[in-house]
């Protein structure tokens, strides 16, 4: 919705020729294709009176393949500085249908055109996929800004569109996922149930918000205008949840909200109501990290000190949900906290010390 020309969903939608439905009370729905919605820097076709109601895309046959990269500037929570999203037809060993959507490269996202066109009736091989990777490159508008210079965002087009083939050709687009991936708000352990529980008592009648916060109960009111880092810090004086970019890139206010990290600087104060909630200060008092919060002193993984709680947090969630993570496991976890005095292998090697 906000358009812009790195959002990482808008790539793969694009290259699946999504449509995007928009809905007035006054004038009812319309559906839009993508090149219909997406205007240009931040601008779409969305009216005042309208709000997005749904996106709609079809299925992947039986013959087509896809897959989506994207060069950040760390593992996560990084915007793009390219990314590229394709989808392949393959029909006996030769290219039966080609769409590439290229992010970060123009004033919003390209296809490109000539590139796809190229590889209609073309075998798998490095000559064309090298041809159609110098297609994608020309077709794409990059800027020079702090990420990158325009000409090497270009040279960036051509390698992941290169890359993004292979895999495709290859069977290899999924290689290097993990069997089990990290992810924010999933509880593995009891499935749904807890999931379902908390998120049902989110709405909080009279302005009431009731959670339990490191163990003990609280009850607050007037706090809905508010993010959960706030409250945290202003309304409950729990100020070792630091506030660092306020927009979910750092991992600083990472806390535990039904035994999950979540970055509490993006979170409405209401969404703790009728959950439990876990900070730093909680984690201080619970014997059972004990074994963590020594290791990172030992360790030497705390310097400034300014991101560790949320590093802490992260580690906690992961421990708690994967008593015996690998060093993959690990860097994936902590893939969205970020340490500004870069003690990274530190970090891991507290970990791997509150492990043992």
């Amino acid at each position: 919705a906000f358009a812009s020309p790195a959002g990482d969903t808008i790539p793969p939608l694009w290259s699946l020729d999504a449509t995007i439905t928009l809905a007035s009370r006054a004038r009812g729905q319309r559906e839009l294709s993508f090149p219909e919605f997406f205007l240009g820097v931040q601008r779409t076709a969305l009216q005042p009176d309208e709000m997005i109601v749904s996106i709609q895309f079809p299925s992947m046959k039986p013959e087509e393949r896809g897959t989506f990269l994207k060069l950040g500037l760390r593992k996560a929570q990084a915007i793009a500085v390219v990314n590229v999203a394709v989808v392949l037809g393959v029909d006996s060993d030769r290219i039966s249908s080609a769409s590439i959507a290229l992010g970060s490269v123009g004033p919003t996202i390209i296809r490109a055109n000539e590139a796809e066109e190229y590889l209609l009736g073309q075998p798998l091989d490095e000559d064309v996929f090298t041809k159609a990777g110098d297609l994608s490159a020309a077709a794409s508008q990059p800027i020079d800004d702090i990420r990158g210079s325009a000409d090497y965002r270009r040279a960036m087009v051509k390698v992941l569109t290169v890359r993004a083939l292979q895999q495709l050709r290859d069977g290899e687009e999924r290689q290097d996922w993990p069997d089990h991936p990290e992810s924010l708000h999933e509880n593995r352990e009891h499935g749904t149930e807890n999931r379902e529980t908390s998120h049902a008592g989110n709405q909080s009648p009279d302005d009431l918000i009731e959670f339990s916060l490191n163990g003990k109960p609280v009850s607050l009111r007037g706090r809905h205008c508010k993010s959960l880092l706030q409250m945290l810090r202003e309304d409950l004086n729990l100020i070792g949840t630091k506030e660092g970019c306020s927009e979910g890139e750092c991992g600083s206010c990472t806390i535990l909200l039904d035994g999950e990290p979540v970055l509490s600087c993006l979170l409405p104060a209401m969404k703790a109501h009728n959950r439990k909630v876990i900070t730093i200060e909680g984690v201080a008092t619970d014997e059972d990290s004990h074994p963590l919060l020594q290791s990172f002193v030992r360790e030497g993984a705390v310097q400034c000190g300014y991101c560790i709680p949320g590093v802490v947090m992260s580690s906690r969630g992961l421990l708690d949900r994967n008593p015996h993570p690998t060093d993959i496991e690990i860097r994936e976890a902590l893939s969205g906290n970020l340490c500004r005095c870069g003690n990274y292998l530190k970090i891991i090697s507290a970990i791997r010390m509150a492990v043992e």
